[in-house]
């Protein structure tokens, strides 16, 4: 089968690979029909988070189910299922308790209680690095999917792939960050970063009731996405300090609830490249230390960008005199993912209006390229196998 493949930072094939198989009796074989690139996957591509061997990416995807191991009861062939990122069981502490992403079954070799850099990670994850289970990823044309009596959704009718595929991660994440933040209506939300998953934050403030939302970013064409997309107040951070900017915009106090979306790969001048090269980090916390510096006092910071090491100068006596609550890690999409179809079959949200490029599999190398290096006002690409 064909496959988008990693092979080492910046470079990536689109290659021929044995295909998948069964190799529990909980897994299915999923035709993927489509799948999309995530921030996320930039990690890996940009050498910010290692990988030595070569690997199928994308933890984004969905199908249709084409074989079944012996002990799956909840989907069928033939079934049209979208699949969350995060691979889990069902059945452990974590799993029990809302919190897949930490499950303890799925990820034998490197999980552990610590969150260690290079071990005692959490539970697996499609397409993203031996550290999370080494699982193939379903950028390809079929894709193994283990505990499948938990994690794959049946399709409701009538919606097309682009209509739900985002169901599988930066929708649920969007959701997340609103969430933690307890966003009840009437508040002021800003949200630092306007790629898919800032975009999504947006778009779920206003479903709970937000009173003003507000994207922030550099590139001015993401800008205008958000202003398109989210009906968002925008703030380009080259032009103005959205510190200043936003308590302009609050009497002074800053934002009840601010989302970090952007993460370590922020943008970084000269001097932050060579901090990082001096205290050994990987990356910046930029977006994160603007959130904190945003959001009013006794307010909410979510951090949905990735960061996958220490940092130095982290404002802890900052965040102490303010009384800033954060939340930070992976989306629980299982969790959520049934009422968010919901949203969708009611319309109450669209997903597939942030989209901008949509291409066939073999373009992948093309898309990480745009998509990585912000060319051709690239937001969000869907990938379509076979075609």
């Amino acid at each position: 089968m064909k496959a988008v493949v990693f092979h080492r930072p910046g470079h990536v094939e689109v290659n021929d690979v044995e295909d998948p198989r069964i190799e529990d009796p909980q897994d299915v074989i999923l035709r993927v029909t489509a799948t999309a690139i995530c921030g996320s996957d930039l990690h890996i591509y940009n050498g910010f988070f290692p990988q030595a061997k070569d690997m199928v990416l994308g933890h984004e995807f969905m199908g249709v189910v084409e074989e079944t191991g012996s002990a799956v009861t909840a989907i069928a062939k033939g079934d049209r299922v979208v699949v969350p990122f995060p691979i889990a069981c069902g059945a452990c502490f974590f799993c029990g308790r809302g919190l897949p992403g930490h499950c303890e079954n799925s990820n034998p070799e490197k999980y552990g209680p610590e969150g260690g850099l290079l071990d005692q990670k959490g539970g697996g994850l499609f397409g993203y690095t031996d550290l999370y289970g080494g699982y193939r990823g379903g950028q390809a044309e079929y894709v193994r999917v283990p505990y499948a009596n938990f994690g794959p959704r049946k399709v409701p009718e009538g919606f097309k792939d682009e209509e739900v595929l985002f169901l599988t991660d930066i929708f649920p994440t969007g959701y997340t960050g609103i969430d933690w933040a307890g966003v009840k209506g009437g508040e002021t939300v800003a949200v630092f970063g306007c790629g898919p998953v800032g975009l999504m934050a947006q778009k779920v403030a206003w479903l709970r009731g937000a009173k003003r939302v507000i994207g922030v970013d550099i590139q001015d064409y993401r800008l205008a996405t958000a202003r398109r997309t989210a009906n968002s107040e925008t703030i380009n951070a080259n032009d103005i300090d959205p510190v200043e900017a936003i308590r302009a915009m609050t009497e002074g106090r800053g934002a009840d609830v601010c989302v970090d979306a952007v993460g370590l790969e922020a943008d970084r001048s000269l001097k932050d490249k060579l901090a990082n090269i001096w205290h050994a980090e990987v990356g910046s916390f930029k977006a994160l230390r603007t959130a904190i510096s945003a959001v009013r006092r006794g307010g909410y910071v979510s951090v949905l960008g990735v960061y996958g090491v220490p940092y130095d100068n982290f404002p802890l006596g900052q965040i102490f005199d303010k009384g800033v609550f954060i939340g930070f890690g992976q989306a629980p999409v299982h969790k959520h993912i049934d009422e968010l179809i919901s949203l969708l079959e009611q319309r109450k949200i669209q997903l597939n209006d942030i989209i901008s490029h949509r291409l066939p599999l073999t373009k992948a190398p093309h898309a990480y390229e745009i998509f990585s290096e912000k060319k051709d006002n690239c937001v969000k690409v869907v990938l379509t196998p076979g075609a």
